[in-house]
């Protein structure tokens, strides 16, 4: 791992950090010498090899408003350790609800409630986030990255309506965030993952492989070196800008 003075060490601000594209990104941010603050619905693991241990995790339920405001100002106290500086915050938690038997949650069949929690965690949660924390972000210069999908923009065989259109939504936000925390020094952009190797991957999904260019699905490191590299001064001048990281299946 790299080493840093504690003052100069940069710090991410992760949800969903607990598996797939999260963890991996934390094992990515943490290889380089960076402070990870993990966010989840569950309190750290006692048995968790995370070195940082529990003064770097915050337990927040992003479904709830009450939470999520508790959340951001238990992070900003975190963050007053090195000078009130947030480099990145990645919004990488999400919820996709499915029906008994594990079926997809169609347009006629999701009720309000859960349009309303999916809404609230996968496109609530991150401007809320983003906003609470732009003191911070604006600080370090620092940048977003919202994670969306490639559900976004087609109808998926797995993905259910609520999810699929609060990605298409968060996409279009930012742009918008983008437009608005650009003059404040703070870039905004999204990654949209395709298929990728998790442990939640539904059944079938291999099905969908023979329909991708590179014939293989996509691994969690992949994405998280995306997510990396827009946070970084290698991205200095990108913006408001979708990444597509999806094996060439959404050509």
């Amino acid at each position: 791992m790299t080493t840093t003075n504690q003052e100069d060490r940069k710090t991410l601000i992760l949800t969903g950090a607990s598996r797939g594209i999260g963890h991996a990104t934390v094992k990515r941010f943490s290889s380089a010498g960076w402070r990870v603050l993990t966010c989840s619905r569950h309190a750290f693991p006692e048995d968790c090899p995370w070195e940082a241990g529990p003064e770097d995790h915050i337990q927040v339920d992003l479904s709830d408003v009450d939470d999520t405001v508790r959340a951001i100002n238990e992070m900003r106290e975190r963050l007053e350790v090195n000078g009130s500086r947030l480099n990145a915050l990645v919004n990488n938690a999400a919820i996709s609800p499915k029906i008994e038997g594990g079926g997809r949650m169609d347009t006629l069949g999701t009720s309000r409630d859960d349009w309303g929690t999916v809404f609230q965690v996968n496109f609530f949660g991150p401007i809320m986030l983003a906003r609470g924390l732009i003191d911070e972000l604006k600080v370090a210069s620092g940048s977003v990255v919202n994670v969306t999908s490639i559900v976004g923009s087609r109808v998926h065989p797995f993905a259910g309506a609520a999810y699929a259109t609060s990605k298409a939504a968060l996409s279009a936000l930012t742009r918008e965030m983008a437009a608005d925390f650009g003059p404040y020094g703070v870039r905004v952009n999204a990654i949209s993952p395709g298929e990728i190797e998790t442990s939640i991957l539904s059944p079938g999904t291999e099905k969908i492989v023979a329909e991708i260019p590179l014939r293989r699905l996509g691994q969690p490191e992949e994405v998280a070196k995306a997510i990396y590299f827009l946070c970084t001064e290698q991205s200095s001048y990108i913006t408001g800008e979708e990444l597509h990281i999806n094996g060439g299946q959404h050509v």
